[in-house]
């Protein structure tokens, strides 16, 4: 049996439409970059940047080119600590939360 809709697309359409669903998958792609689960972690944020805000509103608030964000989130990224720290802080500021590491 074909599926109807791609994985990706059905994830993508759930985070633009439930608040709760979208910033547990932001908190689920930190948690994942802190246990050292990048590739998940990189995969996580990628489809939620591309489900929120997008790639270029992104470049534009935190100045790196888009083409870089793109190729930090690929399959081979690997972005630098001040830039994925920049990143998070900007997806938080635009889903209006602060997330907290908890030990």
């Amino acid at each position: 049996m074909a599926l109807t809709r791609d994985f990706r697309e059905t994830v993508q359409a759930r985070v633009r439409s439930d608040q709760e669903f979208r910033r547990g998958l932001l908190s689920d792609a930190i948690e994942a970059l802190l246990a050292g689960e990048g590739d998940l972690g990189r995969e996580i944020l990628r489809d939620f940047i591309n489900a929120t805000l997008g790639f270029p509103e992104l470049a534009r608030k935190t100045g790196i080119h888009v083409k870089t964000l793109h190729q930090m989130f690929g399959p081979k990224g690997n972005p630098t600590a001040a830039n994925l720290f920049n990143i998070i802080a900007c997806l938080q500021e635009h889903e209006g939360v602060r997330l907290q590491v908890v030990a």
